[in-house]
């Protein structure tokens, strides 16, 4: 058989308008020359754990069986808050403890093993505490991919202590409504949003029918012209569209805003050709309510206000 892959999967906000990304890589390389270094994304906002922790459950059922999976968005570098390896059944992803790996490690199947990495042995000397991804977190990814134990890094920890995810669920309320957020804004400006299709589909919506869109008062490019839904003006206060659930981005007609299921399996908000976040402006995290037909807006959610 073939000697096993050594490969990293290395996501960081770090840009490549510094070193930091090449120092990075080049530490673990000088431990391990013959390893592969895949680069999830680098460009993400600075010091934005949600959208690395977004990004990172994106991508994280499509990395190598067995790999590692190093994260790096950490606000909180030099201070008391851990930096960790945590181990799932076909791969060992490591960051800081601050809610980065949480839902990638929930989508792998759950934690099976948690180490602090406090071994000084796997690190290297720090001119200063604030760049541990070159001087704590590649050295350990790197001995790990070349075989080292996770136990070997540090000491054991509870996993029921670590950090959750900062990702938000969907609610529903007592008239059908479905309250939701934009979790992502990829480069073409579609909006990812946090509602499985299916939601939809319990609340009455079909693929080719309409959906009434809510947004922030703040929504809404301004066209000279009020907001509609249907034939009725949206008030300031309740800016909405309303779209048709289509198959894919070439069925929207121009300039018309759609809603379709994506690459993920979750309601997007797209305009074919063009931006549905510049023309919507809306932003990772902005409320969204999505209104099926006969759907309402009652503010109650089953089971609580």
């Amino acid at each position: 058989m073939p000697p096993a892959r050594r490969i990293v999967s290395f996501l960081s906000d770090y840009g490549h308008a510094d070193e930091f990304v090449g120092v990075c890589k080049s530490v673990m390389l000088s431990l391990v020359p013959d390893l592969q270094i895949i680069d999830i994304t680098h460009d993400l906002p600075p010091h934005d754990v949600r959208a690395g922790a977004l990004t990172l459950v994106r991508a994280a059922q499509y990395l190598p069986d067995g790999g590692v999976v190093l994260g790096v968005v950490d606000p909180g570098v030099g201070t008391d808050r851990r930096l960790i390896a945590v181990g799932v059944e076909n791969a060992t992803l490591l960051g800081p403890d601050n809610g980065l790996l949480a839902p990638a490690v929930a989508i792998l199947g759950g934690a099976q093993r948690v180490v602090s990495l406090t071994s000084t042995e796997h690190q290297l000397p720090a001119p200063g505490p604030t760049f541990a991804g070159r001087d704590i977190l590649a050295p350990a990814a790197a001995h790990l991919a070349a075989g080292v134990d996770v136990g070997e890094l540090g000491d054991e920890v509870d996993p029921a202590g670590l950090v959750p995810g900062l990702v938000a669920l969907p609610q529903h309320d007592e008239g059908g409504a479905i309250h939701g957020e934009v979790w992502w804004v990829d480069r073409f400006g579609n909006c990812q949003l946090n509602v499985d299709p299916d939601e939809l589909r319990a609340h009455g919506a079909e693929p080719g029918g309409r959906i009434e869109v809510r947004f922030p008062p703040r929504a809404l490019a301004s066209s000279g012209s009020a907001p509609t839904v249907g034939n009725a003006a949206a008030s300031a206060d309740d800016q909405a569209r309303s779209v048709r659930w289509v198959h894919t981005y070439g069925d929207a007609k121009p300039s018309e805003l759609v809603l379709l299921v994506d690459s993920y399996g979750l309601a997007s908000l797209a305009l074919d050709r063009g931006s549905a976040a510049a023309e919507c402006r809306l932003e990772p995290a902005d409320p969204v309510t999505l209104l099926p037909p006969g759907a309402t807006v009652t503010g109650a959610t089953p089971g609580g206000a």
